[in-house]
């Protein structure tokens, strides 16, 4: 028969390790060697029988002491470790470890059961809200109308019929949990779950109240005040607390969870906190200089532009953005990039007027241009015809 190794070097640790240290190090052997994990491995199995017997003992204060005074010489001839003769997973430290690690891997154990009957915080309830661009910028109030599970009055919320109560679970004796025995490769295995009988509440209604039908709630439309904060974006959600569903074993209500969504601005285009426009000034403006209005979030201001000015320039107006959520004293800023019109229609004057001005450039005006082709003397004219032919084709021999 095989020489046992030593526990320590099983798990990992040292003589010095501490009580937290085993464990975390039992942990990681369990795990890696589960047969779960390794199917058909019964290498990995007998490491993780080796690494169970050896936490058993090093987890025991007692025991401990006995193994580092004698060895395995402790326990032979059944001194208490190594046989497997049953371990109760259900309880104790050894419980904890293995409901982790079977939680791990199956969704559950026996610290996941006892949280499930515990108090639970309700569910929460999700809703949505759609605002105007502007009422971002601002905040706003809405109000929502939802239905809600509130308390029945009939029978105060015990589920029961009015003149009776609930009664204590015959199957689990008001605990709320049961327990399995079971054969397994590690000996007998408790497993503790919910109790079916009464879904681990303790407490079973044979007499249901008419009302709620036992649920102990009933649902009524309520008008719920959304206070939605400045700076908002699109998509974003405001929680409202304990207005979702009622909590379970005691447990506190959950949240309202209200989704957000902002309608388009015509003008205004949102990255974050800043906002970006554009405004279109004259020709005469960009040129000369001109003091225009801009669009802003605040409402239209004042704002000087140099001569010169040359389309797609950008300027920033400081502190006019979207306001934060986590500071309100703290902006955004308002880029407006400014775009020269050129008009589409003129009429005589304007053109004319135009025309003096390119004079004043040193330009030639367009006009004069297409004169100067027709004023040309015939014989330039017959030339260039000669040369590409009257209809643009080679000239005749």
């Amino acid at each position: 028969m095989a020489e046992k190794r030593d526990y320590y070097e099983v798990l990992g640790v040292s003589k010095n390790a501490t009580a937290d240290e085993i464990k975390h190090a039992y942990r990681k052997v369990a795990k890696k060697y589960h047969p779960d994990m390794n199917p058909g491995d019964k290498n990995a199995e007998e490491k993780f029988k080796e690494a169970s017997e050896a936490y058993e003992v090093l987890s025991d204060p007692e025991k401990k002491a006995r193994y580092d005074q004698f060895g395995h010489a402790a326990f032979e001839q059944g001194g208490g470790a190594g046989g497997f003769g049953g371990f109760d997973f259900g309880s104790g430290d050894m419980g904890d470890i293995f409901g982790d690690i079977f939680g791990d891997f199956f969704g559950g154990g026996s610290r996941s059961n006892a949280r499930r009957n515990g108090p639970r915080q309700g569910a929460n309830l999700r809703a949505a809200v759609r605002i105007t661009f502007d009422e971002a910028i601002r905040g706003v109030d809405k109000e929502l109308e939802i239905t809600l599970k509130e308390k029945c009055n009939t029978c105060g919320g015990t589920g029961a019929k009015p003149g009776t109560s609930p009664e204590t679970c015959s199957k689990c004796n008001g605990t709320g949990q049961v327990v399995y025995t079971q054969q397994s490769m590690f000996g007998m295995v408790r497993n503790v779950q919910p109790c079916p009988d009464c879904n681990g509440t303790g407490q079973v209604i044979r007499y249901k109240c008419p009302d709620c039908s036992g649920t102990g709630y009933i649902k009524v439309r309520k008008k719920i005040k959304v206070p939605i904060p400045a700076g908002i974006d699109n998509g974003q959600s405001v929680r409202i607390r304990e207005k979702g569903e009622p909590g379970i074993n005691g447990g506190p209500r959950g949240d309202l969870l209200v989704n957000v969504n902002v309608s388009r601005h015509p003008k205004f285009q949102r990255q974050e906190y800043d906002i970006f426009s554009t405004e279109p000034i004259t020709f005469a403006q960009a040129a000369l200089g001109a003091t225009i209005k801009i669009d802003t979030v605040d409402g239209p201001m004042e704002y000087t532009i140099k001569p010169g000015t040359q389309t797609d320039t950008k300027i920033r107006l400081k502190n006019k953005g979207v306001p934060s959520l986590r500071n309100k004293n703290l902006r955004g800023n308002h880029f407006v990039t400014l775009v020269v019109q050129v008009p589409e229609r003129m009429t005589e004057a304007q053109k004319e007027a135009l025309r003096r001005f390119q004079e004043a450039m040193g330009e030639v005006p367009a006009a004069d241009s297409a004169a100067s082709e027709t004023a040309k003397p015939e014989h330039e004219k017959h030339e260039k015809h000669e040369r590409k032919g009257f209809f643009g084709g080679k000239k005749k021999k």
